[in-house]
């Protein structure tokens, strides 16, 4: 069976990671995504930890995609590209605000073409304000926003950047829940839209629910944030580490028994959810304190028994070869035809009747050229002339 999104094609001119990623996850649920690359590609193309001519960076966000040159300088590039629009559902850019206009392939060019289409900006800070035309990358919006601090747990303390690419990532998450959204309204009102989004504004909404209480009453002058604990979840056993994340009364009831700390219970300083809380450094440490005596397999045997939420601290290499991952069927092998095989992440999300799967390894640079440009009218010999006057670059 087909993924949920058969049927819609998806012109998809970004580059780097938060672009490419939202129309890889749109790829894997059916869509038939047209990567446009000029005629150098795809800026990660050119990447480090590399196989076969591919870098793993682009392997991981370009699967089921199909990939076109077009030197969108030349005049005919463009008509070509129009022409392409045409047959679109959606077309995807994060150029920074205002290059696609420049280019000839903002909103309205695009939209003389496609009056229907759903056509995407994904920006970094976005397209207003004094930031707007500033360069990005995935760092300058974790400082920015807040994440930085809210990793260091206190505005008092060093601000700490996380070790992933979250703005990045979570922006190409929160683009393809949108670009479906647009195309679901297209489908119920027959007319397109405009959906704009940045990388610090997707930020923002996702620290909001838990990071942002400090700043929610909106009355009186912005209070500090209160700093978080100065131990986090980590808890070193006898042979390892382990965490453990205690909330409910019943929860604090089972670690106490797991641990055989029935004493904790009639401590003032821990008797509710409230008070635990304003004690957590001292309620922390003297879990550490505990955990340090056993080894890591027989405390979560104990927790779990208790109902406690627990779970291993896995490596990289661990994750991928446990039990749990292997009945999750998470991680798939597949082979590329340049790069060999692969381990990759399938699609998160479980469709029971339109399922979502890798179904085309990612592009070798302009693979698909003559094929796409074929089924949007070109014939062989007006593709080789497009080739031969610069508009397609150099690579078929």
């Amino acid at each position: 069976m087909p993924g949920p999104l058969h049927g819609f094609r998806i012109v998809d001119l970004t580059s780097n990671v938060s672009g490419p990623l939202a129309t890889m996850i749109l790829g894997d649920q059916g869509a038939d995504v047209i990567k446009v690359e000029p005629p150098e590609g795809d800026h990660t193309r050119a990447g480090s930890n590399r196989r076969g001519g591919f870098a793993a960076s682009f392997l991981n966000c370009n699967r089921n995609k199909r990939s076109i040159t077009l030197n969108l300088k030349h005049p005919e590039a463009l008509r070509a590209l129009k022409r392409l629009a045409a047959t679109a559902d959606a077309f995807v850019q994060n150029y920074r605000p205002g290059v696609a206009d420049r280019l000839g392939i903002g909103e309205d060019a695009i939209r003389a073409v496609a009056p229907a289409i759903v056509y995407v900006s994904i920006s970094g800070f976005g397209e207003k304000g004094p930031y707007a035309q500033r360069p990005v990358y995935d760092p300058l919006i974790q400082g920015f926003s807040g994440l930085a601090t809210v990793q260091a747990g206190s505005d008092e303390t060093r601000p700490r950047m996380l070790r992933t690419i979250l703005p990045d990532k979570l922006t190409a998450i929160t683009a393809s829940q949108a670009i479906t959204s647009a195309l679901l309204a297209r489908e119920r009102t027959r007319q397109g839209q405009h959906v704009r989004l940045s990388m610090l504004e997707a930020v923002l909404q996702f620290l909001w629910p838990s990071d942002m209480a400090s700043q929610t009453f909106a009355d009186g002058a912005l209070p500090p944030q209160e700093p978080a604990s100065s131990i986090d979840l980590v808890y070193e056993t006898a042979d390892g580490y382990i965490t453990v994340a205690v909330q409910t009364d019943r929860q604090w009831v089972g670690l106490t028994r797991a641990l055989d700390q029935p004493q904790w219970l009639e401590d003032e300083r821990f008797k509710s959810p409230r008070s635990r809380a304003e004690n957590v450094d001292a309620r922390l440490q003297m879990t550490q304190d505990v955990l340090i005596g056993r080894p890591s397999a027989e405390w979560l045997e104990r927790l779990a028994q208790a109902d406690v939420p627990c779970a291993p601290i896995l490596t990289r290499n661990q994750v991928i070869q446990h039990p749990h991952v292997a009945a999750m069927e998470i991680v798939e092998e597949v082979n590329h035809p340049a790069a060999g095989p692969l381990r990759q992440a399938r699609s998160a999300a479980r469709f029971s009747d339109t399922p979502a799967a890798i179904r085309l390894p990612a592009p070798a640079l302009g693979e698909h050229t003559d094929e796409v440009l074929g089924e949007i009218g070109y014939a062989a010999s007006d593709i080789a002339a497009l080739r031969e006057q610069g508009a397609l670059g150099t690579v078929k």
